[in-house]
């Protein structure tokens, strides 16, 4: 019961670690970065179902297990729609994801690189919903749902530990928005043409400084897109959830997979 809140705020945390914030202002360089990111996130829901089970209580038992079906649900959506950027990019390392995105050129023109929020715009739309359920947020809210389940998962808890899951709800926010940047909206980089730079070796050094600021801007705009939606839009019903999961997003990400694997032979 007492862990289950540190299981949730550390997964969060343990996600910071993979995100490059400039050339050299990164804390590791996984070559599987992206695995990483996706494994570690898929902690969390252990958390929530500690605590909805060790809160020996029904509403919190069936909060835990609504956020369980949830989230795994949502994650498959989230997996596929990073693949499509893994294939343009031909890594899973998040700081060759960065580069790729601000050296490769949209048919042949190199005014502002190929940020993948273009070429992959269902993948990031996907990704986007994706996180929106994974922070179990509105439209998204079933595990928590106040006018059904009282508080959900988190019902027996309060004080601290309750601030915990709340910290842990927001820095994901947060953390996810950060890795929204740098597969879709091309990281700490700005399209290395514009200042005659053809390789990360060849970056200027202010960009370890300049970096962390643009990648903060971006983490901004789409925290601020994640809460817009979080306020303007009313709950899904439990089936219409699993629904939009299985039988819309899968289809569309896998669909935008299979597409992006033909380009990129082709092409």
């Amino acid at each position: 019961f007492k862990i289950a809140p540190l299981v949730v705020l550390v997964s969060t945390f343990l996600l910071v670690v993979v995100v490059p914030f400039g050339p050299d202002a990164l804390f590791t360089d996984f070559e599987t970065g992206v695995f990483y990111g996706l494994a570690v996130a898929s902690v969390s829901v252990l958390g929530i179902l500690i605590a909805g089970w060790a809160s020996a209580n029904k509403y919190s038992l069936l909060g835990g297990l609504r956020a369980a079906g949830q989230l795994g649900a949502y994650e498959l959506p989230m997996v596929l729609a990073t693949l499509g950027v893994v294939i343009q990019a031909g890594s899973m390392n998040l700081q060759q994801i960065v580069v790729a995105q601000n050296t490769f050129e949209i048919f042949g023109w190199n005014g502002i690189g190929m940020p993948f929020v273009v070429t992959q715009f269902v993948g990031f739309l996907i990704f986007m919903i994706a996180v929106q359920a994974e922070l179990t947020q509105s439209p998204f809210d079933m595990p928590i749902a106040e006018s059904e389940l009282v508080s959900g998962y988190m019902t027996e808890y309060s004080g601290f530990r309750f601030l915990i899951f709340f910290i842990g709800e927001f820095a994901t926010a947060g953390v996810f928005a950060l890795i929204a940047s740098v597969l879709f909206l091309g990281g700490w980089g700005i399209p290395f043409d514009w200042f005659g730079w053809d390789t990360i070796d060849s970056v200027d050094n202010w960009m370890n400084i300049g970096g962390p600021l643009i990648m903060f801007t971006k983490m901004l705009v789409l925290t601020f897109i994640i809460m817009w939606v979080r306020f303007s839009f009313p709950r899904f019903r439990e089936d219409q959830l699993q629904t939009f999961a299985w039988k819309v997003l899968i289809p569309l990400a896998l669909a935008n997979t299979a597409i992006t694997a033909i380009l990129k032979v082709a092409f």
